[in-house]
């Protein structure tokens, strides 16, 4: 049977976010040490985003919209607003300060958003490569469509298919919608892998799914997903991490120590600057 993992939400007021790693069960999943669902929900006339300028080590994120637009801003000098389908890869590497806000093209307008921010913990070997910015507009990447099935290979490999994002280690992230009455095997060529169900009804081996959720398949399974509407879901995982990770707060590194250092420099406010930007998180004090 797969374990299916419920989320923790948190109101950000006007729009929900579902947070479903890392969890009690799962610390991780393939790669990914963080996955927020955001929305879906109407932004514009009320609300925004507005994340302020943080700091990341020893990770990579990744944001990913079915609707809405973002707009990202970092300490390298970056300036790219992501939009449904397109995916922002960002190393964080040793260290990197970045923003994430509504364009203003969109604010005071009413318009869904709705969308993924994972992270991606980074080979031990590569926690302290110097950061990085991807972006891959949508018609870059890999499409395989029949049988009322459409896949997008996000990122990573899948079903024959590789993503031209740039990873450092086994990745699967694929977008998925199924016409009503299409069916896919979901095939076990990577050791972790998970399905997190956002719209439309399925089941998996005649096992309903509930949207909002993450389903882990068990591994070397070849479980059949069947939509009994319209459905979306996206298929994640990959090979297993090369050791533990401590996760705290924006940081993500397999060192308790390094961790320490990233707390000091951000508090001294060493890691860099988000130009245009004149306001920061400050560091929690726990």
């Amino acid at each position: 049977m797969p374990d299916i993992l419920a989320p923790r939400v948190h109101d950000l007021g006007g729009f929900t976010v579902g947070r479903l790693l890392p969890h009690m069960n799962h610390r991780s999943l393939g790669p990914f040490v963080f996955f927020d669902h955001i929305g879906p929900a109407v932004l514009g006339t009320k609300n925004n985003v507005d994340v302020r300028p943080h700091p990341h080590i020893g990770l990579a994120t990744v944001t990913y919209l079915w609707e809405g637009a973002m707009l990202h801003r970092d300490s390298l000098g970056s300036l790219q607003e992501i939009q449904p389908g397109d995916v922002n890869w960002m190393t964080a590497g040793r260290g990197i300060v970045h923003s994430e806000r509504t364009p203003e093209r969109l604010r005071g307008i009413d318009h869904g958003f709705h969308g993924l921010q994972t992270w991606v913990a980074l080979p031990r070997e590569h926690e302290e490569t110097a950061p990085s910015f991807a972006h891959h507009p949508k018609d870059t990447l890999p499409v395989i469509e029949g049988d009322g099935v459409r896949l997008v290979i996000v990122a990573g490999h899948g079903f024959g298919q590789r993503s031209p994002v740039e990873v450092l280690s086994e990745t699967l992230y694929v977008s998925m919608d199924l016409k009503a009455g299409a069916e896919l095997v979901v095939p076990a060529e990577h050791a972790e892998r998970a399905i997190f169900p956002v719209a439309g009804e399925w089941l998996l081996d005649d096992i309903p799914l509930e949207n909002g959720k993450l389903v882990v398949l068990e591994t070397d399974s070849l479980p059949l997903l069947f939509a009994k509407t319209d459905a979306r879901a996206m298929l994640l995982g990959g090979a297993p991490l090369d050791g533990p990770r401590f996760v705290w707060w924006n940081f993500v590194s397999s060192s308790r120590e390094r961790i320490e250092r990233a707390k000091a420099e951000w508090r001294d406010q060493a890691m860099g600057r988000v130009e245009g930007e004149t306001e920061f998180i400050p560091l929690p004090e726990k």
